[in-house]
């Protein structure tokens, strides 16, 4: 539980954590604190205009980001892969109230990951922005030490979980109707298929 306080104090503070997710290893910040983000950019060498993916601790919080959820949507958001290697990109409700870290975009990518010590620290802090812990480009280290070392400069903390995995999560885009995957990961396209065939 030690972990769990301090990263959430040092996120509490703007800072930025290096953590492990049930895929690969991360990097979070809070979404609403600009300076914290802009740092989370710097880290990896990430180019502004490419957004950040964002992690739920409970199906309910999208609800808080404003977000449109077809029937599509609402079938994987309740399907046996979430939690879990699922991130669904997501519109937004017509008229309808989000986030002010949200305004300007036309989607975001969610996911409510399987991780306990990530899903405690998400119940804490809410939404963050969560993205893989490498430079822009390249492929993400499975050690904490190593991620850390390849990134533009020194998260804030370091939150040490054992060997990540290697397969990223499956990004399916709900914003179409069929969903379409927009990139193959750790849920194989024969279950998306089969759990948004309407």
């Amino acid at each position: 539980m030690k972990d769990l306080e301090k990263t959430v104090a040092v996120l509490r503070a703007g800072g930025v954590v290096l953590l492990p997710t049930d895929t690969v290893y991360g990097l979070a910040a809070r979404p609403d604190d600009e300076a914290a983000v802009e740092r989370l950019f710097a880290l990896k060498g990430r180019p502004r205009a490419v957004n950040l993916p964002v992690m739920v601790g409970d199906v309910a919080d999208l609800e808080l980001l404003g977000v449109e959820m077809n029937e599509g949507a609402w079938r994987l958001a309740r399907s046996r892969f979430v939690p879990g290697a699922l991130t669904l990109v997501l519109g937004f409700r017509e008229g309808g109230r989000r986030a002010a870290w949200l305004e300007g975009r036309e989607e975001v990518a969610v996911r409510l990951p399987d991780d306990a010590f990530l899903l405690a620290v998400l119940r804490e802090t809410g939404p963050l922005l969560v993205t893989s812990a490498n430079r822009h480009g390249r492929g993400t280290p499975l050690e904490a030490r190593e991620a850390s070392l390849e990134l533009a400069g020194v998260p804030d903390l370091v939150v040490e979980g054992g060997r990540g995995r290697e397969i990223p999560s499956t990004v399916v885009n709900c914003r179409r109707e069929p969903p379409v995957i927009e990139r193959h990961g750790a849920v194989p396209a024969a279950d998306i298929e089969k759990i948004t065939r309407l």
